[in-house]
């Protein structure tokens, strides 16, 4: 089976929440890598009222084998009670997949779901 390469989408309140999350993401190869991108504005709707605030936009490269383990694990370690996780299936180029699916792989060498 061919793997193939999914960006993950997420917001963080701050810098140094993305940076504390992205870490132990990439560390347990559920992730090859978190893209931060800080001062970004949000207005929102959340439990009926609009609201706005500062955010960091979180851009997680992974592999689609990774996705459940993956959110499990963003959920757990996120402190929103309802983390923005939108999946976006991008092609790639197979030099990009190839350290997608290398830097994803599991301790024994397996990609685990």
């Amino acid at each position: 089976m061919i793997e193939q390469p999914l960006l993950v989408y997420t917001t963080f309140p701050d810098e140094k929440t993305a940076l504390a999350i992205g870490e132990p993401l990439v560390r347990d190869g559920l992730a090859a890598c978190l893209n931060i991108l800080p001062g970004m504005r949000s207005v929102y709707r959340w439990e009926g009222r609009i609201e706005q605030g500062e955010e960091v936009v979180g851009i997680i490269k992974t592999v689609e084998a990774r996705r459940e383990a993956l959110t499990a694990a963003l959920k757990d370690l996120h402190p929103y009670d309802t983390p923005v996780i939108l999946y976006l299936a991008p092609e790639a180029d197979p030099a990009t997949l190839a350290w997608l699916v290398a830097a994803t792989r599991t301790a024994d060498g397996g990609v685990s779901a």
